[in-house]
């Protein structure tokens, strides 16, 4: 195989040359509306800010005083709004090649004209590829922070999360808690009724504990059979009650219909709250040092680090 700088060049490369320079100019310089939205996607895999750039280009075209646009991907839920709403609404299903991409809606005090509903279309048709490429890019990133077995979010989210709210608990002087919980005496499940079986109670037991919890908390396939759980503006007295119904959430679960046979399990859960300026290994540590001291003291029970009254 020829080198590619030793290969027969076309007598007229110096013209295709030119022409390949004049064309990048025109792309980067051009008024038309749609080259220049083009443009713009390109620069970025963030969905936020394509939809901006999208809403911006539009409204120089078609006037609306709100735009929203939903999505589900990788089983979380992506909202952008921007505007405040009319009574007349445009709505459109983003789709392509059969795939959905979600919902994007026009809102404004008039009503939109046929030739505006046309507009529309056209520049989502334009900003339908990157749309699409951005969503994939959220669920190859959502798959990398998510336990397949378990479809929660795993240890590296929660090192991700850990550190976030560190700075976020130091900045704003806020109560941040977490919980590690460990199911007791898993491997006897294990051993008893197969790994299958196992896979099965660690399933139930992160839907129980998501139950139980609020919204705003988050739920982590620590490792094996533990499980962490931040609570966002939590001191540790209310972190030890959620603490408490997680046990009872998990003892409650009914597992018997797995293995026609009675079968419970119970769990040990470790709670610490932020320190100011504590680093997310500290505060991870002094959860794990209190779940530690719940087996400890005989299993099935709710330590905090340091003790409250």
């Amino acid at each position: 195989m020829k080198h590619i700088s030793s290969m027969t060049r076309p007598g007229n490369q110096p013209q295709k040359l030119a022409a390949l320079k004049q064309a990048w100019q025109e792309w980067n310089n051009s008024p038309d509306v749609l080259i220049r939205l083009a443009r713009r996607l390109a620069t970025t895999l963030s969905l936020e800010d394509q939809l901006g750039v999208l809403a911006e280009e539009m409204a120089d075209i078609v006037p609306f005083e709100a735009m929203m646009y939903r999505h589900t991907i990788a089983r979380q839920e992506f909202v952008f709004r921007t505007g405040m709403g009319g009574p007349h609404r445009a709505e459109y299903r983003l789709s392509l090649e059969g795939e959905l991409y979600g919902y994007l809606e026009l809102h404004r005090r008039t009503r939109f004209s046929e030739e505006e509903l046309e507009a529309i279309e056209v520049f989502i048709g334009a900003a339908i590829c990157p749309i699409r490429n951005a969503c994939r890019f959220i669920a190859l990133e959502q798959m990398a922070l998510t336990d397949t077995l378990t479809g929660v979010p795993n240890r590296r989210a929660l090192d991700e999360d850990l550190g976030r709210i560190c700075h976020l608990a130091n900045r704003h002087n806020e109560s941040h808690s977490l919980i590690l919980v460990d199911l007791d005496h898993f491997k006897a499940v294990n051993d008893t009724h197969g790994h299958l079986i196992g896979d099965q109670v660690l399933r139930m037991s992160a839907d129980g504990l998501t139950r139980t919890l609020r919204n705003s908390d988050r739920v982590y396939r620590f490792g094996g059979e533990e499980f962490a759980v931040l609570l966002p503006h939590t001191d540790a007295p209310h972190a030890r009650e959620a603490a408490e119904r997680i046990r009872l959430a998990l003892a409650s679960l009914a597992l018997d219909r797995l293995v026609g046979a009675p079968l419970c399990i119970t769990a040990s859960c470790g709670v610490a709250t932020h320190l100011a300026g504590e680093s997310p290994e500290q505060w991870l540590a002094r959860a794990d040092e209190a779940l530690y001291r719940a087996k400890q003291a005989g299993r099935n029970q709710t330590r905090v680090f340091p003790a409250i009254g």
